[in-house]
């Protein structure tokens, strides 16, 4: 019987979770990596090289935000169809996701076209490093069709529970970039602009991995566009989900902007550019729990289970905690190590590796405030992510840093992480509890 049905109904919870949270974790740390190589083949040009990267992450943040968020809210709308057996829907919602995300890339295309040199300019006086931030943000918003397109595609395949195959498209992308990345830097002598070019080529390389392995392994999400027209209702339901991810995604630019303003340029702003691609090598791993959470969530209440709804949640937040502890250990043990991959200065380390034991200490709160936000989505509802994300990352955590250093100086400013994550993870436990409470009482 389980054979003939979807595995996100019937498998045991723990089981089914290992299953698809494993390969997407996977997956996601190798793009993570991907970012720490990335960053230090750049830190090998130099630090301003390393700065300028730094500098142009929030714009990529920015369309990491629309990218995911719209595909995050198709996550939601397939999983929950494919849980109804409404396969004729299914295939109207993946058309519309492709069409949403190449409308998408547009934006970013005009960006690159007129905005490219502006922007890098208004984020640093200092005529090298803001041509380089330009040069490389020219490129990667100019080509990023296929980022958008290789993020929804590969949102069809975990939609109906095939997070291996996910996995896949997201490791050709991410070591496509970490082979070509010294070839187009120093063998051909590219510099910052060959970084960039490498990244489009592996986007791109992903995308159409992600396309065939949709086409030709998951018969549950069929992409065809006879008969096609955007529907406003079900434009509706993808954004009632992805728009509060994609404000959710969003506040990491504006953290990145606001950090960097604050920080005030510098070896400060090296600091922090190269910190937070090394904790995004731990967070994801508590996405990827989340994005597990969201079509199994999905899924189930569609097919009105509660009970597996609520085992999923327990298991999850459960798991996530344990990876946060073991990140706080790792960070607290190894910061001098870790800064030093980015070819680290004597002045960076001091300033850094008393910063990174300082942070790692609100690791398992990130992880449940992570997982539960996740989970709120699958249930149809993305305000409760975005506003646990926007209280950790902007809401509290910018004006209490900017109090601290003002009055205490930058090394205590780093506690303000402490105050924006214990708030954050109180709000989403509260408000999944009281969410999770209403939607189960209607199954």
């Amino acid at each position: 019987m389980q054979g003939k049905q979807n595995k996100m109904g019937v498998m045991p919870i723990p089981k089914l979770l290992l299953s698809m949270a494993v390969p997407l974790m996977l997956s996601l740390l190798v793009q993570s990596l991907y970012n720490i190589v990335d960053s230090i083949y750049v830190s090998a040009i130099s630090e301003k090289a390393l700065t300028a990267t730094s500098l142009a992450y929030p714009v990529q943040i920015l369309m990491i935000a629309l990218g995911v968020g719209t595909a995050v809210g198709i996550n939601a709308l397939l999983s929950r169809l494919l849980g109804q057996k409404n396969l004729k829907e299914v295939s109207k919602g993946a058309a519309t996701g492709l069409v949403l995300s190449a409308l998408s890339s547009c934006i970013f295309i005009l960006v690159g076209l007129f905005f490219a040199r502006p922007i890098a300019g208004a984020m640093t006086k200092d005529a090298e490093t803001a041509q380089m931030c330009a040069d490389y943000l020219r490129i990667v918003t100019m080509l990023c069709t296929g980022s958008f397109l290789e993020t929804m595609i590969q949102r069809f395949l975990q939609a109906s529970g095939k997070t291996g195959l996910s996995m896949v498209s997201l490791i050709v992308g991410a070591l496509t970039n970490i082979i070509l990345d010294p070839i187009f830097i120093f063998t051909l002598s590219m510099g910052i602009r060959g970084a960039a070019i490498a990244t489009v080529i592996g986007q791109w390389l992903g995308a159409l991995t992600a396309f065939l392995l949709n086409i030709f392994c998951n018969p549950e999400v069929k992409i065809t566009f006879r008969g096609f027209r955007m529907e406003r209702k079900m434009v509706a339901a993808i954004y009632r989900v992805g728009l509060p991810t994609i404000i959710m995604q969003a506040m990491g630019s504006v953290m990145n902007f606001g950090m960097n303003a604050l920080l005030a340029g510098g070896t400060a702003v090296a600091f922090f550019g190269a910190y937070f691609k090394l904790q995004s090598f731990l967070f994801m791993p508590m996405n990827g729990l989340g994005q597990a959470c969201l079509p199994i969530i999905g899924y189930n209440f569609g097919a009105r289970n509660a009970s597996r709804i609520k085992e999923t949640v327990k298991t999850a937040v459960t798991w996530g905690i344990g990876i946060g502890l073991a990140g706080t250990v790792l960070f607290m043990a190894l910061p001098r190590q870790l800064l030093s991959l980015f070819n680290a200065t004597s002045e960076l380390l001091t300033l850094g590796v008393p910063a990174v034991r300082i942070i790692s200490l609100t690791y398992a709160f990130t992880a449940v405030t992570t997982v539960l936000g996740m989970c709120a989505s699958g249930l149809g509802n993305g305000v409760i992510n975005m506003l646990g994300t926007a209280l950790r990352q902007v809401l509290l955590l910018l004006p209490c840093f900017a109090l601290f250093k003002t009055v205490f100086g930058l090394p205590v400013a780093w506690t303000a992480m402490w105050v924006a994550e214990v708030c954050a993870v109180v709000y989403v436990i509260f408000a999944y509890r009281k969410e999770q409470a209403r939607k189960i009482a209607s199954l």
